[in-house]
């Protein structure tokens, strides 16, 4: 096996906002590449096709499915963020949960000293911590 890369399937046409979005709301996070689907593809024109992109050096792959599912996103998998500040974990949980859904509202819950869990806009969950 080479390597282990996260891999999310965006439904909605949105696969390139969403990585736009995770990319500017951390440093040392990048949008690597962007495949998109071209006239008379299988998916809509324009659209992601198959992308990377990095957050804090961690590679994720994503597409913009062409084809509908009975399915979205689940929390069961969620993307785990380490913050350094509470200045830092509130402005992140403010930023991901704009037009979202929190989980567990940004509290101390005795495993730290600060921890939020929320679905994004898109539908990705993430988990927020300040060890």
């Amino acid at each position: 096996m080479k390597k282990v890369t996260p891999f999310l399937m965006f439904q909605d046409g949105n696969a390139e906002e969403a990585m736009n979005f995770y990319t500017s709301l951390m440093e040392d996070s990048h949008i690597t590449k962007i495949v998109r689907y071209g006239a008379n593809e299988a998916g809509e024109d324009g659209t992601v096709m198959q992308a990377v992109f990095t957050l804090k050096g961690q590679e994720f792959m994503c597409i913009d499915s062409n084809i509908k599912h009975p399915f979205s996103f689940t929390p069961s998998f969620s993307i785990f963020l380490t913050c350094n500040s509470e200045k830092e974990i509130v402005n992140l949980y403010e930023k991901l949960l704009e037009d979202g859904q929190a989980l567990m509202p940004l509290d101390e819950y005795g495993f730290s000293k600060k921890f939020g869990w929320l679905n994004d806009r898109f539908g990705v969950s993430w988990q927020l911590n300040l060890p």
